[in-house]
């Protein structure tokens, strides 16, 4: 089941996550947050765009996100994406499956353009979203620091729309949900989940 997180959710997905600050370069924070710490990013987040979260078996099997690509006003139409899922449940559709429904949500809210940066090498995170429309705009050479080498960060793209003329006014993620393809676009992804 895909729906939206909730704060009792916290818990697992600081869990999923931890590993991944601590182990890998995927993150480039240094201390994996805490429950109460994801807590407020989940609620800071869900004013502002979706935070989704896969449900199998009782657990968090993984979770996916919309968050602001640059603070400045001309800004408002492009969102930056993420997702991670529990090692548990890798290559089994998880994440093809949050991100079809993230995207389908964010489409409604009227974002017009998705961006998603990907510490390298990383050709899992990489063949997900090239296999998903993403195509590559930017590489910034050794631009973070950690476990004791620099590394380098890409950045894909993906056009969600048609960017021409003025866009209309973006919705928050409260006046989207009342649209009637809310409900439609958060079951969008359960068709990629395998079993």
């Amino acid at each position: 089941m895909i729906r939206m997180a909730e704060a009792s959710d916290a818990a697992e997905i600081a869990r999923i996550y931890a590993p991944i600050v601590s182990d890998t370069v995927i993150s480039f924070e240094a201390e994996p947050p805490t429950r109460d710490e994801m807590a407020e990013r989940i609620a800071a987040t869900l004013g502002y765009a979706p935070w989704l979260v896969c449900v199998r078996d009782g657990r968090v099997a993984g979770y996916a996100y919309g968050s602001r690509h640059n603070e400045r006003a001309a800004y408002q139409w492009s969102a930056n994406v993420s997702v991670y899922i529990d090692e548990r449940n890798r290559r089994q559709g998880v994440g093809r499956a949050l991100y079809t429904s993230l995207f389908a949500l964010l489409r409604l809210q009227g974002f017009h353009a998705l961006h998603a940066g990907v510490s390298l090498p990383n050709p899992g995170s990489v063949g997900l979203h090239e296999s998903l429309g993403f195509r590559p705009v930017a590489h910034y050479p050794r631009v973070g620091f950690k476990f004791g080498a620099w590394h380098d960060v890409g950045w894909w793209q993906l056009e969600l729309r048609e960017r021409v003329g003025a866009p209309a006014p973006r919705l928050s993620c409260a006046e989207a949900a009342r649209l009637p393809g809310w409900t439609a676009g958060l079951a969008a992804g359960a068709s990629q989940l395998r079993l």
